[in-house]
């Protein structure tokens, strides 16, 4: 019995042995397997804020390119006026303002009535 204890006791300091060895390691592995989650963590936001501004550029590249096209718009309509192309406007714009006036007009005076 007595070589029956002597050999528990010697794999008993053996295991121990063996885990005080093997503690170092596992603490890396697990330390390691955190710093991946912190990583994939922290890709996933640097991603998601990258996406955010693309959107906003893409978005602001369509407003300059709407503001670019109003802009064309009005220097074709100065080039028009400045041909006499587009007198037509002009003369409309003076009728619709002279039709308001008389609107306003008759208003006035059915006021004073």
């Amino acid at each position: 019995m007595s070589t029956g204890i002597i050999i528990a006791i010697v794999v008993v300091v053996a295991v121990a042995i063996a885990l005080v060895a093997l503690r170092p390691v596992l603490r890396r592995r697990q330390e390691q397997r955190e710093l991946g989650r912190r990583r994939d963590h922290a890709a996933e936001q640097h991603r998601g804020a990258a996406e955010e501004r693309r959107v906003q550029a893409e978005l602001s590249e369509q407003r300059a390119q709407r503001d670019r096209a109003e802009a064309e718009l009005q220097e074709t309509r100065a080039r028009m006026h400045e041909r006499g192309l587009a007198d037509d406007e002009l003369r409309k714009d003076e009728r619709g303002r002279s039709g308001e006036r008389g609107r306003t007009d008759q208003r006035e005076r059915a006021g004073r009535r």
